[in-house]
């Protein structure tokens, strides 16, 4: 099962970038003999600044044909880790293809891609930095890899 990182604007050269780079490479080679990947972020950019439905029709666009959408909102359900991992796990014994994971800019998103989206996911109700919750994404989906092959890395 395919997984994409679709968000809103350009992740620049430094630490976040080569953060989230390192996990998508853990998440893949983790995730590869348990039918998880390959990663993917897919940038987009509203270079006429029409805010957040603008950037809701952008993310849409590159939303790939058939992929479950997981919008992440402030609004959204906080699962646990094994919970979140267990998210991936039905996905993919139910057969979807493709997962893709949206990531608004800074006035989140528009109405319809929320109404669209198969599931909110929140980080929690503190506000988190667009280029922060790429890593914290990242992050997480090795993790939930890592749990579903037994590793020790998450301790629960």
């Amino acid at each position: 099962m395919k997984i994409s990182i679709l968000a809103v604007g350009r992740l620049r050269r430094g630490p976040e970038g080569q953060m989230v780079a390192d996990y998508l490479k853990r998440f893949d080679q983790t995730g590869r003999r348990l039918g998880l990947g390959p990663a993917q972020l897919r940038e987009v950019e509203d270079r006429r600044g029409g805010g957040a439905e603008a950037e809701s029709a952008l993310l849409l666009a590159a939303l790939p044909d058939g992929a479950a959408l997981v919008a992440l909102d402030e609004r959204g359900e906080t699962p646990s880790s094994p919970e979140f991992a267990r998210w991936l796990a039905e996905w993919r014994d139910q057969g979807r293809g493709h997962v893709a994971f949206a990531i608004g800019g800074a006035d989140g998103h528009a109405p319809a891609l929320r109404a669209r989206a198969d599931r909110l996911l929140s980080f929690g109700p503190m506000v988190w930095p667009h280029m922060l919750a790429r890593v914290m994404l990242a992050e997480q989906l090795y993790r939930a890899a890592s749990i579903l092959a037994g590793a020790p890395y998450h301790r629960a």
